[in-house]
């Protein structure tokens, strides 16, 4: 009897196994796959021999993209335009470990050195100084004229600019982002006003709801318009972060990372309309990597927006403060990126002063800049040679447990 039993269990498995290998096999075609490495150069590879996670043992450094490309049902969504822009960039860390996640997002008017990108065809882009951060996504696009041009601009700059060294990238377009939301359900969240934006489509009321993919969207996207803060890139990002961390609560409260059907259910749905490297477009990567992060604490899971001030060149426009520097050292050596004490104040920056109100925009993006009121200064001493708002990141980064899904 137990000998039957044990080729009974033994069928099952076999059953199973084969099973899962056949779903992600269907879902290989689902990311487009593209090998950005001859346009990078020297770019980390993944060098793990446990075949269920190649990654396994090492820290990854993903640059995730949210792109506004509005070609075929993009356009119908966020209506027809040339070009691509990432107005959404973040660098997600996660620990060699497996212990911590992190998440810094750029803002898109951060204003960088961007260098010079190779395109596909051998030919070179100028490299250009104080410019944009978002320039160097739509650079890649406009003169590679793909996709792998764009990220491999973007990846480019980030690492000349921060000295994290990129394992890969992901880009998710608006229908991607819809379809992302819609394979968890919905992402329930606590709205704590109005908000309505015509610009985004949006119309949300106060209190508890259950956002569909579309309105996800277009949370996500909405910049100026009642209930939205001071209509800023940055205040955007933080409702942004703040979704992500509802979004990643609910993948855990549906136990997705250790529900190997529901995973593999949820990447088929999710991983439909996003571009990423090779390494993180095989449904097999990801699923190895989502399982040895099941043990993670949401607490573990952390958000910021890198420290900027407003740029003296132009108060629309930010830079990042000296306080960036250690959150970037912290990533490229795998430590907690805030484990590092804040560096002393700085006398010339008025610390009474919120997070910058910066809202400087792309004017070829359709944004109308705002002049963001002038930092507060102490009469008593010398005045400061530019105005300026600092934003502290310890103080600013949140984790997923610390955000409620819920109302009251």
């Amino acid at each position: 009897m137990l000998r039957g039993v044990g080729l009974v269990m033994t069928a099952v498995l076999a059953f199973g196994a084969t099973s899962m290998a056949t779903a992600l096999g269907k879902m290989e075609g689902n990311i487009d796959a593209v090998d950005v490495t001859d346009l990078l150069g020297d770019v980390p590879v993944p060098t793990s021999t446990d075949p269920s996670d190649p990654n396994a043992g090492q820290a990854m450094n993903i640059l995730l993209l949210g792109s506004d490309q509005r070609d075929g049902e993009n356009a119908v969504i966020g209506g027809d335009a040339a070009g691509m822009r990432s107005d959404t960039t973040i660098v997600m860390h996660i620990s060699a470990d497996r212990s911590r996640v992190e998440l810094v997002s750029i803002p898109r008017d951060s204003l960088v050195d961007i260098p010079s990108c190779t395109m596909p065809d051998g030919s070179t882009s100028s490299a250009r100084r104080n410019a944009m951060f978002n320039e160097a996504f739509a650079i890649g696009a406009d003169r590679g004229g793909d996709m792998a041009s764009a990220a491999a601009c973007a990846m480019k700059t980030v690492m000349a600019t921060t000295g994290v060294p990129l394992t890969d990238f992901a880009v998710i377009d608006f229908v991607g982002f819809i379809k992302m939301v819609g394979a968890l359900g919905g992402i329930d969240m606590c709205i704590p006003t109005v908000m309505r934006s015509s610009d985004a489509g949006l119309d949300l009321s106060a209190g508890q709801q259950t956002l569909d993919g579309s309105t996800a969207l277009a949370f996500a996207r909405a910049r100026k318009g009642v209930g939205l803060g001071d209509g800023s890139d940055t205040g955007r990002l933080g409702r942004q972060q703040e979704f992500l961390s509802a979004m990643a609560k609910t993948i855990f409260e549906k136990n997705l990372l250790t529900d190997v059907t529901g995973l593999v259910r949820f990447l088929d749905a999710a991983t439909e309309s996003v571009t990423a490297s090779p390494n993180v477009a095989r449904p097999a990567n990801l699923a190895g990597l989502a399982f040895s992060l099941r043990s993670i604490s949401t607490s573990n899971i952390t958000f910021t927006t890198i420290p900027w001030a407003a740029a003296p060149s132009d108060p629309n426009r930010v830079v990042w403060t000296s306080e960036a520097d250690a959150i970037w050292d912290n990533i490229a050596n795998d430590r907690p990126m805030l484990s590092v004490d804040e560096a002393p104040a700085d006398p010339a920056v008025d610390q009474s002063t919120d997070a910058g109100t910066s809202t400087g925009n792309d004017p070829a993006a359709g944004g109308t800049p705002e002049q963001p009121a002038p930092a507060t200064t102490d009469a008593a001493a010398p005045p400061a040679p530019e105005p300026v708002q600092t934003k502290k990141a310890g103080k600013e980064a949140f984790s997923a447990n610390d955000v409620t899904s819920t109302c009251g």
